[in-house]
């Protein structure tokens, strides 16, 4: 077991601790992996992943709600553990750059957070096994791949000496999920292949991902902290911003694609062009002004362009093809 942050780097001052059981994860979650936030998020992925297989295979009923309920339940496990790997795999530089986290600072322990992350394990099978046996090859890959990111492929010094590298091996995991959770309907309902379009949809996760991860690493000068290798700090704020919005932009290219499949370029097209409008004023704004915590602008934008992509392109066709209007 790893040691503890004290013994690792004696001056490290670590707070008092509150021992009681459920106050603890309480607050472990509210600082590392807030449940509210990222289940509207994860619903809105997890629909959409469903939704749009449903488009693709040309059905016009709504996604049954099993598959739905087991592509939500999966991925949010899924996202856990993204978040549980980070806390093993970032122990040493969180104890030495960022004690004031919840496991540096001896809130939760490692071997607690290890229980939990095997517990995922057996509840995404058992999700998987009541759904379809199928699914099982398919979270076996996610399994793998976020096996290979936790030991950062093995090359840690390597990608960390080379953020383009390290941010694209990191995003696959999300097409990954993506593929995941819409095989709860295609692979389900007997399909060996994924349905047309699918593929565009799962790049435009991709790129997604790479939104949002460039959006929560966009900093002011003010707000830079040591050890924390943020975008803006590495490329510059212009050229961080400018890379954000480059991600935008791929993500509209293919989401575009995926819609032509589902016959819905229109509302795509009208929904990704007001986002990237905003999203551009957004970031002049950000290197413009000089306030605090306009970061967060940047956070929040990307918030809601990933909503907008999942609602564009799974939620609402899903709804008004079912509903009797017209795609």
């Amino acid at each position: 077991m790893t040691q503890p942050c004290t013994t690792l780097h004696p001056g490290i001052a670590i707070p008092p601790v509150n021992r009681v059981t459920g106050n603890r994860w309480w607050i472990y979650q509210k600082e590392r992996f807030p449940l509210a936030t990222h289940a509207v998020a994860i619903v809105a992925f997890s629909f959409a992943a469903v939704g749009y297989s449903t488009l693709a295979r040309s059905s016009s009923s709504l996604p049954g709600w099993r598959g739905v309920f087991v592509a939500f339940s999966t991925s949010f496990l899924f996202f856990l553990q993204l978040r549980l790997a980070d806390e093993f795999k970032d122990f040493e530089e969180d104890c030495r750059y960022r004690p004031y986290r919840p496991v540096p600072r001896g809130l939760i322990q490692l071997r607690e957070l290890a229980v939990l992350l095997a517990g995922c394990v057996v509840l995404q099978l058992l999700l998987a096994l009541w759904l379809a046996k199928r699914l099982i090859p398919f979270l076996v890959v996610v399994w793998f791949y976020l096996l290979l990111m936790s030991h950062e492929f093995f090359v840690r010094n390597w990608l960390k000496r080379h953020a383009i590298a390290y941010l694209v091996t990191h995003m696959v995991i999300m097409p990954l999920i993506f593929l995941f959770a819409s095989a709860c309907d295609w692979a389900v309902a007997g399909y060996s292949v994924a349905p047309r379009g699918l593929l565009w949809m799962a790049a435009a996760n991709f790129f997604n991902g790479m939104v949002i991860e460039f959006g929560r690493k966009i900093r002011a000068p003010e707000n830079e902290e040591d050890g924390v290798e943020t975008y803006s700090l590495l490329w510059g704020r212009r050229k961080a911003v400018l890379a954000w919005l480059g991600a935008m932009a791929a993500t509209t290219i293919v989401a575009l694609v995926a819609a032509r499949a589902i016959h819905f370029s229109v509302v795509v097209a009208a929904s990704m062009l007001g986002m990237l409008l905003i999203s551009a004023a957004t970031g002049s704004a950000f290197l413009s002004r000089n306030q605090p915590g306009r970061e967060k602008w940047i956070e929040a934008v990307s918030a809601v362009w990933t909503l907008a992509v999942y609602l564009s392109l799974g939620v609402v066709p899903v709804l008004l093809r079912h509903y009797g209007g017209r795609l």
